[in-house]
């Protein structure tokens, strides 16, 4: 049986088909070790569909900023491209970090005015 697409969140609360609803909500969600767990099932799917559902903006306001930018961090220097192989690697990998740096002084100035 095909799968469908996997939900795909948008910045708005977004409708999922119901095709993607049986296809990746669990029956039964179970507890683990204080995490959701289905038989080993991958959950991403399922994951998506929230998100989807919640929007974007809605999920971002329920997570300090500067998590949301370690995270973005980690995955951006994850990428194989940004390396000191070739110049245009090393000025991408440069000029993210100087980018990160700002977004980083500037979370750190709204987290501590809120």
């Amino acid at each position: 049986m095909d799968r469908p697409p996997l939900p795909q969140p948008q910045l708005d609360p977004t409708p999922i088909t119901f095709d993607q609803y049986d296809a990746y909500t669990p029956e039964k969600l179970e507890l683990w070790n204080g995490f959701y767990n289905y038989g080993g099932q991958n959950l991403t799917g399922f994951h998506l569909a929230v998100l989807a559902n919640m929007g974007l903006r809605k999920a971002v306001r329920n997570v300090p900023l500067s998590l949301w930018l370690e995270a973005i961090q980690e995955l951006a220097l994850q990428n194989s491209k940004l390396n000191f192989d070739s110049e245009m690697g090393e000025a991408m990998l440069n000029r993210l970090n100087r980018g990160l740096e700002d977004l980083q002084s500037v979370i750190e100035y709204l987290e501590e005015e809120s």
